[in-house]
């Protein structure tokens, strides 16, 4: 049988420097392919501006791959392009699909100034664009003088930019609409609507009106897969680039390959309608992540049993669309400290877990902390110094095991008590179905009715939080227990005895 697609975001934001992550990944490859991920999703994998620190989101570089001294360091933080090499082989002999995070919304690190007219920007307003032209000095110009033109000539100046948040002479910061021949007259479209025109993000923001871009990083697409044998991209900050460029790009890319390629973009809204607007202005290339659900197990994992269980799939993408949803419990951006920090409290993990890894719709994702633990320490926006401890949680390998082994067949919900959901995988001649019980106040039961077929069967809690056998009567009808804040999946006991 065919293993269900689970996808392993394999970094966080604070993971260790020094060139650990791409040996990682190759040591762990045995391990993860037998635990049942079928996809990795790497961190971007070229050079930063802050050189062998750099966490990938601050793009320098995207023609090195660690292999140039540049920015103070021949590797990235993850390791040098070599080790990268090793890892995605690796992964893919152990049947892993490769995915890399692309980040083409902005540049930082620029190796010179230029000479540029800009005019000045209200923050809150950016279609508020001041007539004064101001002629100042910007960090425009890249070179890449380490890298000495190998794989590409191109030198991105001000005419690749459309905006730069940071003049000197005169020395001011802001956001600021650079003058030249592709971005006078205002921002791109088909961008969110936040701030009046959120094209703008940060640093020297890319211009995709300027076809010497579009080709440069199609270009670039085409050189990347020849050079990482990868199956898909995660893409980074899609509200802020156009819709329109996207759609070129991965046909190209696609195109090149002659296949799909799994692609997942971060368009990071809670508002369901502005996802789908996007997918239809994208024509439905690619999937999101499920911000929407993700913010529901925030907020049940806050409110505890003041929080309607039944509620918790309203508004989510997975519920609405599911063939374009990518269920997420953390990633890099929501965990403590980052800048868009919304933890889902250890009680809560096994449950929202169970809840994207065990039903039937969306590609769930896992984050990297939750399989292996992590420790870290930044400051507070408080400017407070804290340390973090983000556990392992204990039955996430079972969680991800269970889906290759019991997430089968027709999903039955039993979504009928605030503090008490339930739902039923009826399995199929492949594979054995699961009941799935959680409670975010005291214990409880559900009394279900599997039916013809599952009349006097034997059941064991899979994760073993309950330890009694439940016996379903001669009309297959069972009553499933979970404990307090917990989560239970009963499977026949010959699965458990089996093992």
């Amino acid at each position: 049988m065919m293993k269900k697609a689970t996808l392993l975001q394999f970094f966080h934001w604070y993971y260790p420097d020094g060139g650990k992550l791409w040996p990682e990944a190759a040591e762990r490859a045995a391990e993860l392919a037998d635990l049942g991920i079928t996809a990795v999703w790497l961190p971007p994998p070229y050079k930063g501006a802050s050189g062998g620190y750099s966490v990938g989101y601050d793009t320098y570089d995207i023609f090195d791959l660690g292999e140039f001294d540049q920015k103070g360091s021949r590797a990235t933080k993850y390791g040098d392009k070599e080790g990268l090499l090793n890892a995605v082989n690796t992964l893919k002999n152990h049947g892993l699909e490769v995915y890399l995070d692309i980040v083409l919304n902005h540049k930082l690190g620029a190796d010179e100034k230029e000479k540029v007219k800009v005019k000045k920007v209200d923050p809150d307003n950016r279609n508020d664009i001041s007539t004064e032209v101001i002629e100042a000095l910007a960090y425009t110009r890249f070179t890449f003088p380490g890298r000495k033109n190998q794989y590409s000539e191109y030198v991105w100046d001000y005419h690749s930019f459309s905006g730069v948040d940071y003049i000197e002479e005169p020395q001011e910061e802001g956001i600021f609409k650079i003058v030249n021949d592709y971005a006078d007259e205002g921002w791109n479209d088909e961008v969110d609507s936040e701030n009046g025109n959120y094209d703008f993000l940060m640093g020297a923001n890319i211009e995709f009106r300027n076809p010497a871009v579009i080709e440069e990083l199609k270009r670039w697409i085409t050189w990347l897969m020849e050079t990482v044998p990868c199956d898909g991209f995660r893409l980074d900050a899609v509200k802020h680039i156009p819709a329109w460029f996207f759609k070129q790009w991965l046909d190209h890319a696609r195109g090149t390959v002659q296949r799909n390629l799994f692609t997942v973009a971060e368009y990071w809204s809670h508002d369901l309608t502005v996802l789908q607007q996007y997918l239809a202005l994208i024509d439905d290339k690619l999937m999101l992540f499920d911000a929407p659900l993700h913010l529901n197990f925030h907020h049940a994992s806050k409110g505890g049993d003041e929080f309607d269980l039944t509620t918790i799939l309203d508004g989510s993408l997975v519920a609405a669309d599911a063939e374009h949803a990518v269920t997420l419990v953390a990633n890099h951006d929501t965990q403590p400290l980052q800048s868009l920090e919304t933890p889902v409290e250890p009680w809560f993990k096994p449950l929202a877990y169970a809840l994207i890894l065990l039903r039937e719709q969306g590609v769930p994702c896992i984050f990297y902390p939750d399989l292996f633990g992590a420790n870290y320490q930044d400051e507070g926006s408080d400017g407070g110094l804290y340390d973090i401890e983000i556990p392992a949680i204990e039955q996430l390998p079972l969680l991800i095991k269970g889906r290759q082994r019991f997430a089968n067949g027709i999903q039955t919900d039993y979504f009928d008590d605030v503090n008490c959901i339930a739902f039923v995988r009826s399995g199929t001649d492949d594979g054995p179905g699961c009941v799935v019980i959680m409670s975010n106040g005291s214990e409880n039961k559900k009394v279900i009715a599997l039916g013809a077929g599952f009349e006097n069967k034997r059941y064991c809690d899979y994760l073993g939080h309950r330890q009694e056998t439940i016996v379903t009567d001669e009309q297959g009808t069972g009553a499933f227990s979970v404990n307090g804040g917990s989560v239970s999946v009963w499977v026949l006991a010959e699965m458990i005895d089996a093992d």
